[in-house]
């Protein structure tokens, strides 16, 4: 028997799939999900990196922690509101619910009182119209790039795009504003200068060529010094005597002025300054899903939604569902962290600091996510060393810190207060842990 090669010891797969509690994992996991499983198990003690014995509890240890999705939910104690890297804008308990509601048969595009085929997403729409009543319609996409793409598409391809070189922005992973409008068979026509472009800039080329002015919000870097650019007050009469479509690109998805946030434009105020569409995304300051919003001329948005391009641009209805719900409902935990009270997180922090043994400090938040570049949130954060950064990352549930100046630091900004006993219990592990290896390093 000691001669015996321990692969034959394998377990045979029909038997390891008919054990109780795998079938009862078959209820709610893919067979080809539990083959995968038991393949993966065999050939680690094929390779000797797993000994057969192990194979049926380790097996049966991953069909009961296994999650149909790979994306963990993290705790975001960055300070930063909208973390492109955490999936933007966290949604409301309002969109969850209608996220869960849309999830199956529903009205998204029937008249169920006629039977007849109605307009997509009018909910959403409503919802918009009503939270932004300088609108005089609505559309929404898939995304904020998508919107920009339509409008430039439909309103200018094979024509010229008109827009200052002061306003070219590179967004996420590399895309270039240039690249995604000539994508669309448009021509860009630059005006002005990097730092200031005149009136007379735009109005110089204006002509039987242009399709649309384009005025883009700097959202994620601001220009300081000797400037000067155009405000859409002045630059519409001109492009309103010309006959040439208005677009404004404002990204950060603020319907209205925030009082917090001064110097951020919003969807109404470019209306009422003479835009004649408004792009903006629903996953940023608005506190939605992902979604791309286009509000301005009932007669714009109806040429963008007749578009071919916009059947492959429409949002789903989830998005619609979540977006509609997230106007409709109570402040989103985007606008929630936005208006935090200093006094209350401090309170939080202490009790923290106090149970843990951390110091405080000050430490300032930030919007993220393009919006309200070098505007800081004044807050608090608990203190830790650098290296638990790794382990608090890695903890259950996921905590993702700030790491700065040599510091691993915790903003409960962005961290409901009912959260707060796990932030507690995870970096009392990350401490116990941190502890145990320099034991051992001692030792």
């Amino acid at each position: 028997m000691d001669n015996v090669d321990p692969r034959r010891l394998i377990p045979r797969t029909n038997d390891l799939l008919a054990l109780p509690a795998v079938l009862e994992a078959r209820t709610r996991m893919g067979g080809h999900v539990i083959r995968g499983l038991v393949r993966d198990l065999q050939d680690q003690a094929r390779r000797g990196d797993l000994h057969p014995a192990q194979i049926e509890p380790a097996l049966l240890a991953a069909v009961a922690d296994h999650r149909a999705t790979s994306l963990r939910p993290v705790l975001n104690a960055t300070g930063v509101i909208v973390h492109t890297n955490l999936g933007r804008a966290p949604l409301s308990a309002d969109a969850v619910d209608a996220v869960v509601g849309a999830s199956g048969y529903v009205d998204v595009e029937i008249d169920l009182a006629s039977g007849g085929r109605s307009r997509r997403g009018a909910g959403a729409r409503a919802a918009l119209l009503h939270a932004c009543p300088a609108a005089e319609d609505a559309l929404v996409v898939n995304n904020g790039a998508a919107a920009l793409v339509l409008a430039t598409t439909a309103l200018a391809s094979g024509r010229e795009v008109v827009v200052s070189r002061g306003e070219f922005v590179e967004i996420g992973a590399g895309f270039r504003l240039s690249d995604l409008i000539e994508s669309t068979g448009s021509r860009l026509r630059e005006v002005g200068t990097t730092n200031r472009t005149h009136l007379l800039d735009y109005q110089k080329a204006l002509g039987p060529d242009t399709g649309c002015v384009l005025k883009v919000h700097p959202s994620n870097f601001r220009v300081e010094g000797f400037t000067l650019s155009v405000a859409l007050e002045e630059l519409s009469p001109v492009t309103k005597a010309s006959g040439v479509p208005l677009v404004a690109d404002l990204g950060s998805g603020l319907l209205a002025p925030d009082p917090y946030l001064p110097d951020e434009p919003d969807v109404s105020s470019a209306l009422a300054g003479g835009a004649d569409v408004v792009i903006a995304s629903g996953d940023k300051l608005l506190g939605g899903p992902q979604a791309g919003l286009l509000l301005g001329r009932k007669e714009i948005i109806e040429r963008l939604a007749r578009h071919p391009l916009a059947r492959a641009v429409r949002a789903d209805k989830l998005a619609l569902a979540a977006l509609e719900a997230t106007l409709a409902g109570g402040p989103p935990p985007v606008v929630q962290a936005l208006h935090a009270d200093v006094g209350q997180l401090r309170r939080r922090t202490d009790e923290l600091a106090e149970a843990l043994g951390l110091p405080v400090v000050a430490h300032d938040g930030r919007v993220g996510g393009g919006g309200a570049p070098g505007v800081p949130l004044p807050g608090w954060a608990l203190q830790l060393p650098e290296d638990l950064a790794v382990l608090l990352r890695t903890g259950d549930p996921a905590v993702l810190p700030r790491v700065h100046d040599g510091s691993c630091l915790i903003d409960l900004r962005c961290v409901p207060a009912a959260d707060d006993h796990r932030i507690l219990a995870v970096v009392q592990h990350a401490l116990a842990l941190r502890a145990g290896r320099f034991a051992a390093g001692a030792g």
